[in-house]
């Protein structure tokens, strides 16, 4: 792996006098392990592949406080920095960055270019890519060190080539949680017939797993706040558990099981919210550990439509934070 060395604060480049890209500024310190590399993605699969490893990128912002938990409490864990570092080379992008990459296909861009092509929109977001520069799995947003394990141990392994992400975390994770998913009253009663049809609600469907702790949170904490509460009258919302064999219609009028709809839409993560709007198109989805800050802002996001004005849900939220603050209002995005 190319990279630059530092000794007394002076970075001295080799490579035929060619430079490497300057760290990108971070609110938090990023490990130092991670690698500091040219940010062609091109030769850094190569070079990772090389070494028996293979590639994982992080994007990540100013005032995350999500970037924040994952660097404390997962990569200062020893037992998964060691297994990060045995299989992973790691490299540190901002979500607004200026810092010019070379995309896996060739194309150059800056990181914040690079974060919309490929539609980031949660930080932290770690991609994992396989030794032919194609990406084998995406967490988009926090995953706690006992969720985020079992990913490193998935990709470490090929295992994406004989079963999906989200089948292996369902058993491959384990946390003292309800063995039970808890029902609330403002969920759609099965059978599940979730068509959309004209005139009527958007659609947010949660996929919940048994033992899942931050379910538990989630019904605990977010779902009993009085103003998550007032957005959820705005929305039809049903509970599904992931992988089930329930038969379900889709909001596009097809007849399928819950464990066949949530492969095809590659839900890989519990609690996940997944968004459609009254013509039954996804229009966006949270799959990771979610606060209430974030958990409302989602659905604000989707009830008022602002998705299709500001299509960056991170701009949005501060946009939101801001306004709230105007009001005299206090905002914790942790809590």
């Amino acid at each position: 792996m190319k990279t630059w060395f530092a000794a007394v604060g002076l970075a001295l480049a080799a490579l035929s006098g060619a430079a490497a890209q300057g760290p990108a500024p971070h609110a938090i310190d990023i490990p130092r392990w991670f690698t500091e590399s040219f940010l062609d993605f091109r030769e850094d699969v190569r070079e990772a592949a090389a070494d028996g490893r293979r590639l994982m990128v992080y994007f990540g912002q100013d005032g995350c406080p999500y970037c924040t938990r994952l660097m404390a409490t997962s990569f200062s864990q020893r037992g998964i920095v060691d297994k990060t570092r045995k299989h992973f080379v790691a490299i540190a992008l901002n979500l607004w960055g200026d810092r010019e990459v070379t995309w896996v296909d060739g194309k150059v861009m800056t990181e914040k270019e690079l974060a919309r092509q490929l539609g980031v929109q949660f930080t932290p977001t770690l991609l994992f890519f396989d030794e032919r520069g194609a990406v084998v799995a995406r967490l988009n947003g926090f995953y706690p060190p006992h969720r985020l394990e079992p990913v490193l141990d998935y990709v470490a392994g090929g295992l994406e080539r004989t079963q999906p992400l989200g089948e292996y975390l369902a058993t491959a994770t384990k946390e003292p949680a309800s063995a039970k998913l808890q029902a609330e009253p403002f969920f759609i009663r099965p059978p599940h017939d979730l068509t959309r049809r004209g005139g009527g609600k958007p659609l947010a469907v949660v996929f919940e797993t048994p033992y899942c702790g931050a379910c538990d949170e989630l019904h605990r904490e977010g779902f009993k706040r009085a103003e998550i509460r007032a957005l959820l009258r705005r929305f039809d919302v049903a509970q599904l558990q992931l992988g089930a064999p329930a038969g379900l219609t889709t909001p596009d009028g097809r007849t399928t099981t819950g464990a066949v709809w949530a492969r095809e839409l590659n839900v890989t993560y519990t609690p996940s919210i997944l968004f459609f709007d009254t013509r039954g198109k996804e229009v966006f989805r949270m799959e990771a550990y979610l606060r209430p800050f974030h958990l409302a802002s989602s659905f604000e996001y989707v009830a008022d439509g602002a998705y299709l004005a500001e299509p960056s849900f991170q701009r949005y939220i501060q946009g939101r934070a801001e306004r709230m603050r105007a009001r005299g209002q206090r905002v914790d995005l942790w809590e």
